[in-house]
């Protein structure tokens, strides 16, 4: 349900309990109050929203001038464990989005798959109480293992931490899949930052007389490269 429609709702309940208010129904102020708190949370959702949407019709393609070319390269250490989970599994993630998506239907909310646009979360789950959630799902084809938060998705998780949430789904390639407890806001926990660098190096046996001639190089480099 849009966000807009149950502002809308809401208003027509606001305005109702006002109306009980002033009857002195007992408890209407209550809940009027919770009524009000509800409708300003998902006005600020929808500001939100809106902004993003704007800074996303702001960008514009200009014109493209290549810098350079890059060879992209099998990773020499791509089997090893530590790497090896980072490669996608599209089966595990297919598996892991299905159990995701049931578990929130069942739970009566409104769920939409958003993984193809890159917005650093894969599902909106939208609950007509407690407003809308952004989960992030992570399939683990066993029952243990690592998974991993690209920067886009942490930036986010910590950018909308009232409502992000990280679901993981291990087993996925068994017959039995488990959803695991939801984690809510995911960047407040001790993550391990990974980084690589990766370097090039060659033996004096590599080089060839022939390649340190000083005629192949401009006046004085061979002197200022001693």
């Amino acid at each position: 349900m849009p966000l807009t429609e149950l502002i809308a709702k809401e208003d027509d309940r606001i305005g109702r309990l006002a109306e009980q208010v002033d009857r002195g129904v007992e408890g209407a102020a209550g809940n009027l109050k919770q009524a009000e708190d509800r409708q300003s949370q998902w006005l600020r959702r929808r500001k939100l929203r809106r902004q993003e949407l704007e800074r996303q019709r702001a960008l514009t393609l200009q014109s493209v001038e290549r810098i350079t070319s890059v060879i992209i390269l099998p990773h020499p250490e791509r089997n090893e464990p530590g790497i090896a989970n980072l490669r996608p599994d599209p089966e595990t993630e297919a598996i892991a989005m299905r159990v995701v998506m049931d578990y929130e239907r069942q739970k009566g909310r409104h769920v939409q798959d958003v993984h193809e646009q890159n917005l650093g979360y894969d599902i909106t789950s939208l609950d007509t109480h407690s407003g809308e959630l952004l989960i992030e799902v992570k399939g683990i084809a066993g029952s243990t293992g690592t998974v991993c938060l690209t920067p886009n998705e942490k930036r986010v998780a910590e950018d909308r931490a009232d409502c992000y949430w990280l679901y993981v789904v291990t087993n996925c390639k068994s017959d039995s899949p488990l959803l695991r407890e939801p984690i809510f806001q995911p960047a407040r926990m001790p993550g391990h930052e990974v980084k690589k660098v990766d370097h090039y190096y060659l033996t004096l046996s590599d080089i060839s007389p022939a390649s340190t001639d000083p005629r192949r190089y401009p006046a004085g480099r061979m002197d200022n490269d001693r």
